[in-house]
């Protein structure tokens, strides 16, 4: 398996990737009209990721399966977005493997080349007990910080 970064010819594997690790992730968290939303829109989705890919301030990181034109995982970080006082300057924007892959090291693998052991906050969904223990683990802790989306509330974590 390789880790690399994405390239816009990337652009159909990573939507349905990101589909796919959406239901996985959030089943049971978020109602299921959100992600036949989310598939209805897969056209625009797969838009949005080849323009995105390569130009916007966030990197993303694929993780390739042995199986060609099959991916993993992805992660994407860059420059934070919230603009608080004292808060680090790297988001990690999105880190997802596959549910088949849960426990195989494979998302600590795609930490560390996304972001190392560099300080960085992210956003994570409340409830997503999977994703809390896991950066738990990474030195990410709650700050106390929240915010309502039309997904859910999300908690932001910090790790300096």
């Amino acid at each position: 398996m390789l880790i690399r970064a994405a390239v816009a010819d990337d652009a159909e594997a990573l939507t349905d990737l990101h589909l796919d690790v959406w239901e996985e992730a959030y089943a049971g968290l978020m109602p299921d009209s959100i992600f036949v939303e989310r598939r209805s829109l897969r056209a625009e989705r797969v838009d949005r990721w080849r323009t995105n890919l390569g130009t916007g301030p966030f990197s993303t990181l694929v993780l390739e399966d042995d199986e060609p034109g099959r991916l993993l995982g992805f992660a994407s970080a860059g420059p934070g977005r919230d603009t608080d006082p004292g808060l680090p300057p790297l988001e990690l924007s999105a880190l997802y493997v596959r549910a088949e892959r849960y426990g195989t090291g494979l998302g600590h693998r795609l930490l560390e080349k996304a972001i190392g052991s560099s300080a960085a906050y992210l956003w994570v969904l409340d409830g997503n007990q999977r994703a809390i223990v896991f950066y738990e683990r990474q030195g990410f802790r709650f700050d106390g910080e929240t915010k309502a989306e039309s997904v859910g509330l999300h908690r932001r974590m910090v790790r300096t």
